[in-house]
Order: structure tokens, then C-alpha cells, then sequence
């Protein structure tokens, strides 16, 4: 899955303003409606159901709706204490913080750093006191997320009752304007208004001659480490209530960052930093145990990542866009494939199969992806499906776009554009009963069908 965090107006999972919260946009209405939180007149005249999603229309449409379950949900529970007696394990630190960003954000309408200086965590309940409408919005934004857990838990554990596992993601970084670093000023490389002093991204490459410069704020790594990474420790433990694996977005962070200054228009400027390295895998498991972790392990990868990497028992990826139109030591072709690994066609970075074949590949590399498969290409996304699921990868991961065999208009996400991104659906009814029986037959050939 992408992660589950709330997100902006451009949808992007990976610019969430809290890295612990729920998406409120994911909540389905037809369940409160279901409990009595909503009547049935209530979910009249939504914005259009097609394959794309309009954030802007569906976030106000639903905004409106969410507030009336939960006034209705505050007002038949009582009091606060009383809904959290009832699920999320009491009241946790990180949504207390993270409602009260969320109404402080919503009175203001600015980024954190140009609130009032006394808008500070600290200080936020006499900002309550005084302000009426803002404290019965953090009251409201606490209900959201008491609602989000209940639905989050009854799927979750649905799924595990039938054998399915649940692959979460985390973001190696969390954006400037967020619950988080409001919260944990002291975590980050800010200056004394708040604002970042380098910020991230990815140093220039074949694929672009000025990096890519992402923008997040920087971690301050030794605070974190005096800590013992309490902050990640607590992130990584939400992750795997909502999930039972995570992969690790960027992983080669984690190594080491690639250090922007924050005036700089693109990314050549940056410099390498050390990252935390295997100190910071050592605190989760010794506060965690021994939890499931993948390593998205893609970019520029150098041999102190891979040792990292095997330090700390991660399994990496493997591309199959990536593997063809080289040499057979390619470490994405499937007869490369390291047993423990993750094998996917392609990510959301990636544009679809079918997309990739007609408007990416070059004509020498579908020779490639012909010879190398023993196929002609008529059916190449089925194709391209079946080498995955053959591969020697414990895991296999197929996207919902490519069993529809859709061209880019599927894409998920296109690195470095802002617009038209994160919102492909997958409509009710648009798989059928065709791409679950071949599924299920190449799952049954190459020995992945889960046995109970």
C-alpha cells in the first residue's frame, strides 16, 4: 500500500502533515451511516465516481459529512475520554499532538512557522481556553481519527482471517509543514524561525542532470540518537498496528542523505551526510522485537548501503522495467533475483506495463524483453505478470493497473510533476472473475498461493 497519512490537495501520500495519522479521506461513509452517525440522506449528490480522483471536490464534499458524524459521535459518547475508552488504546501522545496541529492549522490557514509565537505545543490549551472554535475542532479531529481506527482495524483484521497480510510503507521523510516537526522542533535541522536549514532530495543522475531536490526538512541525527530513537521507534510501532510489513521508502537515507541547502533552486549543490546507520535498526528491534522490514533499496546504491542493508536483515526490490536492454548481469532480470527479495514489475514511480512497452522502451530493449522472455510481445503485460510471479523473490507484487493492462493513462505517479498525480482508482467491478482465475493459475504454477 501507499502510505495511509492525511494529504494535501495534490493527493500525495508522501507529503502527509502527520506520519501517524489516518487519511480522514478514506473513511467510508456507508459504515456511519451503518452505526447511525449519518442518515442515509446524508451521502446525497457525491462528486462523480470515475477512475480519477478530484481531491479538491471530494475532500469538501466529505469534509462536511465527517463533521456531522462526529459532532453526532461526541455528543451520544459524552465526553472524549469516553470514545477513547473504546478503541486507539486511550488517548496516544500522537494524536493529542497531531489534533492539535490539525485545528490550530485549520484557524490559521498558514504554515506553523507564521502562527502566533505563542501557537506553540506548549501552550496550545490556553489558545483553547480562549478559543472556543478551535478547541472543538481539535475535539473533532480526535474523533476523525477514532473513527478512521475503527474501520482501519475491522479491515485489518479481516484480512489477516483470510491470510492476507498487509504491506504498509513509510516515508523516510515527513513535511516541513506537519504535525511532526511542529511538535519535535528539536528532531530537525531548523533554523530559529522554524524553517529548514538543508532540505532533501537525490544528487543529479542519468535520469536528471540537476538531482532531484524534494524539500523536506533534514533530521538532526545526533538529537535522535541521544534520544535512542524514541521519535522513529514510536513511527515504526504505529506502522505495524496498521500494517504486518513495512518497507522503508529511501532507504539509502538512512546511510547516508544527500543534504540540499534550502536557498539552492535544485539538487547539485547538495552534499553526502552520514546518516544513523544500523544504531537506528538496533532501537526498533530492541523496543520492537523482530518486525518485517523491506528496504526500498533503489537509486544511487553504493557497497556501505548494501552493507547496511545486510547488517540489518533487510530484503531489497527488484524492477523488472529495470532489467531489460543491458548485459545478463543485470541485477533486476528474474534469473538474478535474490531469494528474501520483493519482485515488482514496477513501483508507483513507474508508469505502467503496458505504458512502459509503448511509450518508454526503446525497440532494442522490447528485443530484449522478447528474446529474454521467448515471447512475441502480443500479450505483453500477462507477460511481464507471469516473469514476476516466476521469479525467485519470496514476493511478488503485481499492480491493480497492470491486471487491467492499462496504457499511462494508469500511471500512478510521475517523479518531479506536481499535477494529475496519486489519483488513479480502481473502480468497483473493473476486475473480474478473468484476471482472478489467470492470476490464480500463475500463482498456483510458481507456488504462491498461500496454504492454510
Amino acid at each position: 500500500m501507499l502510505p495511509l497519512g492525511p494529504t494535501g490537495d495534490d493527493g500525495s501520500p508522501y507529503g502527509s502533515w502527520s506520519t501517524f495519522a489516518g487519511n480522514p479521506l478514506l473513511i467510508d461513509l456507508d459504515d456511519l451511516v451503518d452505526i447511525g452517525l449519518l442518515a442515509a440522506s446524508d451521502l446525497a449528490d457525491p462528486p462523480a465516481n470515475s477512475d480519477r480522483v478530484n481531491f479538491v471536490a471530494v475532500r469538501e464534499w466529505k469534509s462536511e459529512r465527517l463533521i456531522r458524524a462526529v459532532d453526532n459521535l461526541l455528543q451520544a459518547r459524552g465526553t472524549l475520554g469516553d470514545l477513547w475508552a473504546g478503541g486507539l488504546d486511550g488517548q496516544p501522545r500522537w494524536l493529542d499532538q497531531h489534533a492539535r496541529y490539525a485545528a490550530l492549522r485549520e484557524a490559521s490557514g498558514r504554515p506553523w512557522w507564521e502562527w502566533p509565537a505563542s501557537w506553540t505545543i506548549e501552550n496550545s490549551d490556553a489558545v483553547f481556553a480562549e478559543q472556543r472554535p478551535i478547541r472543538l475542532a481539535y475535539e473533532r479531529h480526535c474523533a476523525v481519527q477514532w473513527l478512521f481506527d475503527r474501520q482501519w482495524r475491522a479491515l485489518h483484521d479481516h484480512c489477516n482471517q483470510r491470510g492476507i497480510s498487509v504491506f504498509g510503507d513509510v516515508p523516510i521523510y515527513v513535511a516541513g509543514d506537519s504535525t511532526d516537526v511542529w511538535a519535535h522542533r528539536e528532531l530537525f535541522d531548523l533554523d530559529a524561525t522554524g524553517r529548514p536549514t538543508s532540505v532533501s532530495g537525490v544528487p543529479p543522475d542519468a535520469f536528471s542532470e540537476t538531482g532531484q531536490r524534494w524539500g523536506n526538512p533534514l533530521y538532526a541525527w545526533r538529537r535522535h540518537r541521544e534520544t535512542d530513537f524514541a521519535w522513529w521507534v514510536e513511527r515504526m510501532r504505529r506502522s505495524f498496528e496498521l500494517a504486518d510489513m513495512v518497507r522503508i521508502d529511501h532507504f539509502r537515507g538512512l546511510q547516508a542523505f544527500w543534504a540540499i541547502p534550502a536557498d539552492a533552486e535544485d539538487a547539485r549543490t547538495g552534499h553526502w551526510v552520514q546518516g544513523p546507520g544500523i544504531a537506528l535498526f538496533d532501537a526498533v528491534r530492541e523496543r520492537l522485537g523482530h518486525v518485517k522490514l523491506i528496504a526500498e533499496d533503489l537509486g544511487t546504491i553504493d557497497a556501505a548501503v548494501r552493507t547496511l542493508q545486510r547488517e540489518a536483515g533487510l530484503p531489497g526490490m527488484s524492477i523488472l522495467q529495470f532489467a531489460f536492454g543491458g548485459g545478463p548481469e543485470n541485477a533486476y532480470l528474474p534469473h538474478n533475483h535474490v531469494p528474501g527479495s520483493v519482485a515488482y514489475i514496477g513501483t508507483h514511480d513507474n508508469n505502467t506495463a503496458l505504458g512502459w512497452w509503448r511509450d518508454e522502451a526503446s525497440e532494442a530493449t522490447r528485443h530484449h524483453v522478447r528474446t529474454y522472455l521467448g515471447v512475441n510481445g502480443d500479450d505483453i503485460v500477462w507477460d511481464l505478470v507471469r516473469a514476476c510471479l516466476s521469479s525467485t523473490a519470496d514476493l511478488a507484487i503485481v499492480t491493480a493497473q497492470d491486471l487491467l493492462a492499462l496504457d499511462t493513462t494508469g500511471r500512478m505517479n510521475l517523479p518531479g510533476e506536481t499535477k494529475d498525480n496519486w489519483s488513479w482508482r480502481l473502480l468497483p467491478g473493473a476486475l473480474g472473475k478473468w484476471q482472478a482465475g489467470r492470476l490464480c493459475s500463475l500463482a498456483e504454477l510458481y507456488g504462491r498461493v498461500a496454504r492454510r
